[in-house]
């Protein structure tokens, strides 16, 4: 939520959240099949690497982010990110 509109690498949120991407990946792919992410592939990566995924939030993931962190100190992710 500190920037809703920006894009962001999953290795950026991996290293924010200090968990193992092995737990931040199958999360993100969750919430992109809810509709709560958008995401898109890299534009233009360095030379010599691959390209990487990039995520944001849907105007619904914003307002469903806003939602199960009111009132916490961190943001509690609860069902929406149980497997289906």
């Amino acid at each position: 939520l500190a920037d809703p509109h920006g894009w962001h690498y999953g290795y950026d949120m991996v290293r924010y959240l200090d968990v193992p991407s092995g737990t931040v990946y199958p999360i993100l792919m969750r919430l992109h099949d809810r509709g709560i992410l958008q995401t898109k592939w890299e534009d233009s990566p360095l030379e010599g690497r691959p390209r990487r995924h990039l995520y944001r939030l849907t105007e619904e993931g914003t307002k469903w982010a806003r939602s199960v962190t009111a009132d916490q100190p961190a943001p509690i992710l609860g069902p929406m990110l149980r497997a289906t």
